[in-house]
């Protein structure tokens, strides 16, 4: 069994538990799938889906080797979150005109797709007498930058060939890892075929692999230098569930109020659920303020009450949601924890389930935990 050291939370109405030990586990998991040829590239944007951006930097250092993030100011809070440790960070979005010339001047590596976005940044480094490093990203099947497979040489001749610039990569993008086989060998066999014809340098990082990809590909993926996971060093398998892989995050409220209501009474806005015999129902501290989307509304949601799976009834509100507690021996009080992402007594609700009830994603339903939501580090033993 693990042992673990429980954080603090008395205070906290709504709050997530983020396990740093099984990042870590996670992180040395997927290094392992990687092989030793193949670094690891943690990504980190979103606030690091969700977990807190700073934490999982600072926890990662010296576990991964490079960060991957969407933009110049996701850039600046990994760097300073390594406290000066001079992390490898990669911007995966292009830039804004007025990121590049800052993005030069920290010396973070860009993406970039055309030859137009090159030319700038070679006048930026030119202007700051530094060298901009590229990644030259191919488009295979994206379609949200990148160049086209037939102008990609084109790329990276612009960027070998600008005064302020030098290649340090060559990427692309696998949309359908996790669904579309065929279509992602696809990619592979046209993105190794363009790289032959480079002949880039030994230390030019090749690069491919999401979290799917990861997983999946990576037998087939020889010639990459970094893999480039999000969800599943997260703890979430984006394919079948990884039984290596852990959780790193739990999303826990507490009970508000404990109420005894008859037949026929309305919860929530709408009136889209009326008790039709008396019920005993719990009111939550949680709600899409909080980031519990408004789409888990309806009795296919659960939550976890002293251990047991309780239907959320009625229309998830700003700060608030109601769960029928009638079937519970054990009595609820105010006061009580109730978990929504987590395990609790041998149950345990997923992101993954909630996002099936919410009709998304599990990326979405970690990146929208809000800010109001309180973040809790702690470390626990990673032993099965």
């Amino acid at each position: 069994m693990a042992s673990s050291s429980s954080p603090d939370t008395s205070q906290l109405r709504c709050w997530a538990e983020v396990n740093l030990s099984h990042l870590r586990h996670n992180a040395a998991i997927l290094q392992n799938e990687a092989g030793p040829d193949c670094g690891i590239m943690a990504i980190v944007k979103a606030d690091a889906y969700g977990h807190g951006l700073e934490s999982v930097v600072s926890t990662l250092i010296g576990h991964v080797d490079w960060f991957g993030v969407a933009n110049y100011h996701e850039a600046k809070r990994t760097f300073e979150a390594a406290r000066s440790q001079s992390p490898s960070i990669l911007i995966l979005s292009p830039p804004i005109p007025s990121e590049i010339e800052p993005i030069v001047d920290a010396g973070f590596s860009a993406s970039v797709s055309s030859v137009e976005e090159v030319e700038a940044f070679s006048i930026a480094a030119e202007r700051l007498g530094v060298k901009a490093r590229l990644h030259a990203v191919a488009d295979t099947g994206m379609g949200r930058m990148g160049a086209l497979i037939d102008h990609f040489a084109d790329l990276v001749s612009a960027i070998k060939d600008a005064p302020g610039c030098e290649i340090e990569g060559l990427d692309t993008h696998f949309p359908s890892a996790d669904e579309d086989l065929n279509f992602t060998q696809s990619q592979i066999t046209a993105f190794s075929k363009i790289v032959e014809t480079l002949a880039p340098e030994k230390s030019c990082h090749l690069h491919l692999a999401n979290s799917a990809g990861l997983l999946k590909f990576q037998q087939d993926l020889p010639f990459a230098t970094l893999a480039r996971p999000g969800l599943a060093l997260y703890g979430i398998s984006p394919l079948l569930d990884h039984p290596l892989l852990r959780p790193v995050l739990s999303l826990k409220t507490r009970v508000t109020l404990v109420r005894n209501i008859p037949a026929g009474t309305s919860i929530s806005y709408g009136r889209t659920f009326i008790s039709k015999t008396p019920m005993r129902v719990a009111t939550l501290a949680v709600g899409y303020g909080d980031g519990y989307t408004r789409y888990l509304s309806g009795d296919k949601t659960r939550v976890l009450l002293a251990g047991e799976r309780c239907p959320l009834l009625g229309r998830v509100t700003m700060d608030q949601i109601v769960v029928d507690i009638t079937h519970l021996t054990r009595p609820i009080q105010c006061g009580d924890v109730a978990t929504l992402i987590g395990k609790e007594n041998g149950e345990e609700i997923t992101a993954k389930e909630l996002a099936k009830h919410a009709g998304t994603i599990p990326w979405e339903i970690l990146t929208g935990i809000t800010s109001r939501v309180e973040r809790i580090y702690f470390e626990s033993d990673t032993e099965a």
